[in-house]
């Protein structure tokens, strides 16, 4: 499948042709959005010819002082959809050849696809050695070289692949993980794209698990899943993306942190959009996208006006264009047949990118089977360019009757089988030669980017303790660049010191300020509580996470101070944040402290977020410790209107339909008759009636009947210690302490209608495990619970009784026994439980 951006609004005739594959033409279409029936072809425009390298070339513009040259093509390659160098200069290319072979999505059954290594073996510049590295693939999506071979994503797998023999074809095929996307799913949104990046982490468009290689295993750990189809990294190490009608994005701030908090699901400080101006200026007109038939998707003379299939973006790092190049973002438009530029800049850690153009593209091509999908760096300095040259690049989940119907009138399914890699440099007499890469550390130095980032990829993959004295080293070098690299290889080496992160703590860079504060640990915590003297907004955000990291006294005090000074800035607020789950009202209550007449503006917008965290949170207590704050300011004044604006905030989960839930109490709180009086004016009085209607206690007037909690006995107790460190140890991890799962990997449990319904329903999942989708808290997930059948009864009965009573919860607890029956009951089944199977429990027999 072609990358996942094609699927979006407006698909020109050639995604058309890929998205035919799957469905009979009379199904073919996006159940729920194909458009009208009726169509009328606006623009009538004649079949295009497929053309030869040689003739597409001349179909492209490139801006002014460039050009583009053929790397590779059919028949070499076939369908490619994605692309990466080793650190020899050979290319590794997925061909998706099984996509979308016509309207009805044939072929994608097939194992057809295939991963070939290319070589120049004449140092032309042109490929021309093949070889098959891993073939008969169903599907195959991704790849990244690495450790002497490559990562391959062949769903629902993720293998390493290696040749150790020397004849370019893949004899080690080792599974890494088998969630990478799903066999048969929608290959338009799934996992893909791997990227090696600085923090010396694999991270993934579409993917939510980060992989470190240590000592020649894959470990892996949790972030947060971002973009669509592409992913790349700047100079600093954030990750960039998008998604098909969104040009760029990008996380300001790392993911990791933010996987603590899951409340924050709207930050801004990740998944960060970037350009406000994305007009797009085809160089033809372009009727063939999905949603042509809206007016708002063509302009009168028919050319696409906004992205519809954005992909495979890049942040250009290499050393072959001129200096105003570098840094600037390169995203393709596959479906207007372009690539467009962006220039970048940064103000205090915010990232901002400007459409260049006014009325044109850096590239554009008048063939419409010029469909590039990634745009990468390449060893010797230029921007790559993946083409999948096709007419069909929409996938048949997503085709529109409009768009069926001009793939069909301009005959474009076909051909499906050509492909193409381009390169584009600039107007010089000499062609950047390629370089190639070993473990030597000056090659951190580097004016190129992509090999920077391989050279401090192999010394860390290597595990060489021989390097690390150059490397500490070269913390002293003229270039930041240079520093910031050797600073990630230590730390990938576990070689780096304290003495060497005091040094770059106080480095001149703030790049490489923020990074020895991201590299610290705990031992550390004197240090970074000492920097008071730092300005910088971006340091300052990331001393934010790391301090509330720690959970001391002193580091809360530290930022709480922090936060008066700068608690308007966004990034170092929602970095503060990040490590205040469940201390929420403990953390107001330091910056009450902290209030004076001068720093009013910034403590308030910092009480206005704990407040609506907590009210996020739905638990009483914490809720009303903040009142009780709020009670104590000066009558009406902002410290008091910000703590119970942020209360007043939707207290549900902001993707959820269902109402806040009622907070119980077990008397009328004092405070509340305090803050009535305090919030007299009408905008007060409204949010004072919003946090009052939250909160429920025996005897008031209009309230239901207070939920009944049944005592615990002593071994029911027994049991929810045992469950406690049962959860603890080995459901926290995906589920969080705090229980409030984790996007894109694990549910909530807290005020789950699963926790807190059938205690057996819970039960034969934990035995049996559950397979998305499902709903839970009126928000949708497509994951898995595997089955861990390993547990006792006495397990099983405890941490479920844990996970009904913790959190607030009071759900009766579950015996052992009743674990004993249900496992005797299901112990002849051997496939997971789908949610439909379980609503249906009792309705009619189950089946084992």
């Amino acid at each position: 499948m072609p990358p996942p951006r094609f699927h979006s609004h407006v698909l020109r005739s050639s995604l058309f042709i890929l998205a035919s594959s799957f469905l009979p033409s009379a199904q073919a279409v996006h159940q729920k959005n194909a458009g009208p029936e009726k169509v009328e072809l606006k623009f009538n425009l004649p079949p295009p010819v497929p053309l030869s390298p040689e003739e597409a070339m001349k179909t492209f513009k490139v801006e002014k002082g460039f050009h583009i040259e053929l790397v590779a093509s059919e028949p070499m390659i076939e369908s490619p959809v994605a692309m990466s160098f080793d650190d020899q200069g050979r290319l590794y290319v997925v061909e998706m050849r099984g996509y979308m072979h016509d309207l009805e999505g044939a072929g994608e059954k097939e194992p057809t696809g295939r991963v070939s290594l290319l070589e120049d073996t004449d140092g032309d510049g042109r490929m021309d050695k093949a070889t098959p590295f891993l073939d008969n693939l169903v599907m195959p999506r991704a790849v990244l070289a690495v450790n002497g071979g490559a990562l391959i994503a062949v769903p629902p797998n993720l293998y390493f692949c290696k040749d150790t023999d020397g004849d370019g074809k893949a004899d080690v095929k080792d599974v890494v993980a088998t969630d990478f996307g799903t066999q048969g799913g929608q290959p338009e949104h799934m996992a893909n794209t791997p990227v090696w990046a600085m923090d010396n982490a694999i991270w993934s468009a579409g993917y939510s698990t980060r992989f470190k290689l240590r000592s020649g295993v894959w470990q892996k750990d949790t972030g947060l899943g971002r973009g669509q189809w592409g992913l790349c990294q700047d100079d600093f190490g954030r990750l960039y993306f998008n998604y098909n009608s969104d040009m760029l994005r990008a996380d300001l701030l790392p993911t990791e942190a933010f996987t603590r908090n899951p409340l924050l699901r709207n930050a801004t400080s990740i998944n960060a959009k970037l350009a406000a101006d994305q007009t797009l200026y085809p160089s033809h007109p372009t009727p063939g996208v999905n949603r042509g038939y809206d007016p708002k998707s063509l302009r009168a003379d028919g050319t696409l006006a906004r992205p519809t299939g954005t992909c495979g973006a890049l942040i250009y790092r290499g050393d072959a264009f001129p200096t105003a190049y570098r840094g600037n973002a390169f995203v393709p438009e596959p479906c207007a047949n372009l690539v467009k530029r962006f220039t970048m800049s940064e103000k205090d850690g915010i990232v901002k990118a400007t459409n260049t153009a006014k009325t044109t593209e850096f590239l554009t091509s008048t063939d419409e089977r010029f469909r590039p999908v990634q745009a990468a760096n390449g060893p010797d300095g230029a921007l790559y360019l993946v083409d999948m040259y096709r007419g069909i690049i929409q996938h048949q989940s997503f085709l529109t009757h409009y768009l069926i119907a001009n793939i069909e009138a301009r005959k474009l399914e076909t051909p499906f089988n050509q492909g193409r890699i381009w390169r584009i440099v600039p107007d010089s007499k000499e062609r950047p030669q390629p370089v190639k890469v070993s473990k030597d550390v000056n090659l951190l130095t580097h004016a190129n980017g992509w090999v920077r980032d391989t050279a401090q990829r192999l010394i860390v993959e290597s595990g060489d303790a021989a390097t690390v004295p150059a490397l500490k080293e070269m913390i002293t070098n003229k270039s930041a660049l240079a520093r910031l690299h050797a600073l990630w290889t230590l730390d990938g080496l576990a070689a780096v010191t304290p003495d060497l992160l005091r040094l770059a703590l106080t480095d001149k860079d703030a790049q490489v300020r923020a990074a020895a504060v991201r590299i610290s640990t705990r031992d550390l915590a004197l240090d970074l509580i000492a920097l008071a003297a730092e300005k910088d907004a971006l340091v300052l955000a990331h001393l934010a996470i790391k301090l509330t990291s720690f959970n001391l006294p002193d580091a809360d005090t530290a930022v709480a101070k922090l936060l008066a000074s700068n608690g308007k800035n966004t990034l170092i607020l929602e970095g503060a944040l990040t490590g205040m789950r469940g201390r929420e009202a403990a953390f107001a209550k330091l910056m009450a402290g902290q209030l004076t007449k001068d720093n009013s503006v910034q403590i308030m917008p910092v009480m206005e977020a704990l407040g609506s965290l907590l009210a996020q949170a739905n638990k009483a207590g914490p809720f009303e410790e903040m009142l009780e704050l709020a009670a104590a300011q000066p009558q009406g004044g902002a410290m008091q209107v910000a703590a119970i604006k942020g209360l007043a905030s939707n207290g549900g989960d902001p993707k959820s339909k269902t109402p806040a839930k009622l907070l119980w109490l077990e008397a009328e709180p004092a405070s509340l008759k305090t803050l009535k009086s305090a919030m007299s004016d009408k905008a007060g009085t409204k949010l004072f009636a919003s946090v009052a209607a939250r909160l429920a206690w025996p005897g008031k007037p209009g309230a239901p009947a207070p939920p009944k909690i049944v005592p615990l006995n002593e071994s029911q107790t027994a049991l929810f210690e045992k469950g406690k460190t049962v959860y603890a140890t080995l459901c926290a991890a995906c589920h969080q302490p705090h229980g409030f799962g984790l996007d894109g990997l694990a549910p909530p449990l807290v005020d789950s209608e699963w926790v807190l319904g059938k205690p057996e329903i819970l039960t034969r999942i934990v035995l049996n495990g559950l397979a998305g989708p499902l709903k839970v808290s009126g928000r949708s997930f497509n994951l898995a619970m595997p089955p861990l059948p390993q547990l006792t009864d006495e397990d099983i009965a405890g941490v479920l009784t844990y996970i009904r009573r913790e959190w607030e919860h009071t759900g009766s607890p579950v015996e052992i026994k009743a674990v004993t029956t249900l496992r005797e009951q299901n112990k002849g089944r051997m496939a997971m439980w789908t949610e439909e199977e379980l609503k249906n429990l009792g309705k009619k027999p189950v089946t084992k």
